[in-house]
């Protein structure tokens, strides 16, 4: 049987709370990675360049979980 248009909503409501959860995630490591560099910056702010390379990345790396999160949140329907 084909399904209803309430299920496919009920589905997709569900894998959209688990996309909310799974952003808590991300978005909680990019404050601590900014918050480190700028107290890091403001302990040594001739350090400011590298610390900020590291950080650049780190929040790559960080943001590349909230994609997946979305990505899977679409497949597992």
């Amino acid at each position: 049987m084909l399904p209803t248009l309430l299920e496919i909503n009920i589905n997709g409501s569900i894998n959209m709370i688990g996309y909310a959860l799974a952003t808590l995630g991300p978005a909680i490591g990019v404050a601590w990675i900014f918050a480190s560099v700028i107290n890091g910056t403001a302990r040594q702010p001739e350090a400011r360049g590298a610390m900020m390379g590291t950080a650049w990345i780190g929040f790559a790396v960080v943001e590349a979980l909230a994609i997946i999160g979305i990505a899977l949140a679409f497949v597992l329907q």
